[in-house]
């Protein structure tokens, strides 16, 4: 590898959509990740993309390009597989002024207790995280990029201000510059140079349950409920997490989402719980996106969200240039990790 080499830490949604952008343009490109691309946070994601949001919202130029870049990345990657069936939201679930339509039993027909009136986004769409990640990973190698999963980042290598590179579990690899997209494993990586990223670990829950296939058409989503479900009959209910962290805590949780699946959607009674697993978001105390080099270090570049399968696509491809030619992107503007005192 050569001294212009770029390292992106961290193969979920996020690192893998920079890898995919990254690589194939002149400069060697390496992905790792402690564990298998996609293992991490991503694998527990409800995957919707395509909400939209208020415009006086730091990040709103990068949320408005979401739908676009993956209809981009659709045409660029055939295999991705996304699921464009609209969303269906009410009772104050969705804070955003939309489309509302009254026809609510004609887009979910098996709604027990349809509300009279709900907001309906016909655009917005989901997919499988993991293989959407695998995808894009499987992408960025055909163009060169080379994938260490398996290798964990144990700290980053410094040098008179500036980042030169990553130790990992399996040695060194120095790299002009180092992109940190490893999520909550961002945050001790960032501490080890100087950097303060102000990013918390949320708990949220994925509920899978084995229910008859067809009941939800789309994505529906209440303060009581919400859940979207594949041709199989798989139903994917995400859910908030409180309190102790443990199986009979877990199972409790499932089962409160069975219920509430059972009673708003006909002929859910029957469904069973598959699985439920803990993913731990990074949380911006703010609930905006920390992208781009943090002052006071060189070397370095951040791409920390909370909504990575929504950003991931154009905060790939926006920030790979930004990467790779130096030149900021004005959509990335609002996210800068200079809003906070991130050096020590």
């Amino acid at each position: 590898m050569t001294d212009r080499s770029i390292v992106v830490v961290g193969a979920g949604i996020v690192g893998a959509s920079l890898a995919y952008h990254l690589a194939g343009n002149g400069r060697p490109v390496t992905v790792i990740d402690a564990g298998l691309p996609g293992s991490g946070v991503t694998q527990a994601s409800f995957a919707w993309i395509g909400r939209t949001v208020g415009s006086d919202r730091p990040s709103a130029p990068l949320r408005c390009l979401a739908l676009d870049d993956y209809r981009r990345l659709e045409t660029e990657l055939p295999g991705l597989a996304i699921r464009w069936t609209g969303s269906l939201t009410w009772d104050g679930f969705d804070d955003e002024p939309g489309p509302t339509t009254t026809e609510v039993a004609a887009v979910e027909p098996h709604l027990l207790d349809p509300p009279p009136a709900a907001i309906h986004r016909p655009e917005d769409a989901a997919f499988d995280p993991v293989a959407a990640t695998e995808l894009l990973i499987a992408a960025a190698r055909d163009r060169g990029a080379r994938v260490l999963a398996g290798t964990p980042a144990v700290a980053l290598e410094q040098r008179a201000g500036t980042v030169v590179g990553v130790r990992t579990t399996a040695g060194e690899l120095p790299a002009e510059t180092v992109v940190l997209a490893a999520g909550t494993g961002s945050v001790a990586l960032g501490a080890g140079v100087g950097i303060t990223l102000p990013v918390e670990p949320s708990p949220a829950v994925l509920v899978r349950l084995r229910a008859t296939p067809g009941l939800v058409r789309g994505i529906v989503a209440s303060p009581a409920l919400e859940v979207r479900q594949l041709d199989d009959g798989t139903v994917l209910a995400p859910t908030t997490y409180g309190g102790e962290i443990d199986q009979a805590a877990l199972l409790a949780t499932a089962r409160r989402v069975r219920d509430r699946f059972a009673a708003a959607f006909a002929g859910a009674g029957d469904a069973e719980i598959v699985s439920a697993e803990i993913g731990w978001r990074p949380m911006p105390v703010d609930d905006e996106p920390i992208v781009g080099p943090p002052p006071g270090v060189g070397g370095l570049y951040v791409a920390l969200t909370h909504s990575a399968i929504t950003l991931a696509a154009a905060l790939g491809r926006l920030a790979a240039a930004e990467i790779l030619t130096g030149r900021p992107a004005p959509e990335l503007a609002g996210c800068r990790p200079d809003r906070f005192a991130v050096t020590s």
